[in-house]
């Protein structure tokens, strides 16, 4: 059987969304909010379904990260996966990422959120390997506001489990959404954390499932 366990980020291990707030610290609350209202239409069309997930993340960037540079957005990124990032992990939910350290299992973060602080965090966590979104950078080194290749959502996660890790099948998987069914379903334990299990709270012991 596989050792490697995934974890999703948001909504899984965080209680929020992260993107959100990586752009309130790195814009400000005033700009952030500009944005907001801005985004409104278009976060209204992804929760009816108008509008893809990729098509939201990229109208974000575009009015807000489009045209930085790289090197400038690194230290901001890896600053609030230090300080803010934190803040937001759900408890239970980072307990059991530890249980699965002790008991020798190797880690996986695959998230649809950026990489750019996605991996400093986990890194730093002891996760072995970070699939995340990626941001696509022109000649200079700038943003474009677009991503380069496929949001990690939905399959584009089993994809790169496969294209990056040769991973085919996982031992344990841990989502919130439908952005993780597919990468739920590669896993002989899938695990989705919800109001049923008191997000984390009440999950049954990893003795009793092995």
């Amino acid at each position: 059987m596989s050792d490697w366990v995934a974890f999703d980020l948001d909504g899984t291990l965080t209680r929020r969304e992260t993107l959100v707030y990586f752009l309130r610290m790195y814009l400000g609350e005033r700009r952030a909010m500009a944005l907001l209202l801005r985004a409104s239409p278009m976060m209204l069309g992804y929760a009816l379904g108008w509008r893809s997930n990729t098509e939201a993340k990229e109208f974000a960037l575009q009015h807000s990260l489009k045209g930085c540079h790289l090197e400038d957005l690194e230290p901001v990124a890896e600053l609030f996966a230090r300080k803010i990032l934190p803040n937001l992990l759900r408890t239970p939910v980072l307990a059991r990422m530890r249980e699965h350290q002790r008991l020798g299992h190797r880690l996986v973060l695959v998230t649809a959120t950026l990489e750019l602080y996605a991996r400093p965090w986990a890194l730093a966590q002891g996760f072995e390997a970070v699939l995340g979104t990626r941001l696509e950078l022109d000649a200079e080194q700038k943003l474009t506001g677009r991503l380069a290749g496929a949001n990690c959502w939905g399959p584009e996660k089993t994809r790169r489990l496969r294209a990056d890790l040769g991973i085919t099948q996982l031992r344990y998987a841990y989502g919130n959404s439908r952005g993780d069914r597919e990468m739920l379903a590669q896993a002989v334990h899938p695990i989705c954390i919800h109001r049923a299990n008191d997000y984390g709270r009440l999950l049954t012991p990893l003795g009793v499932l092995d």
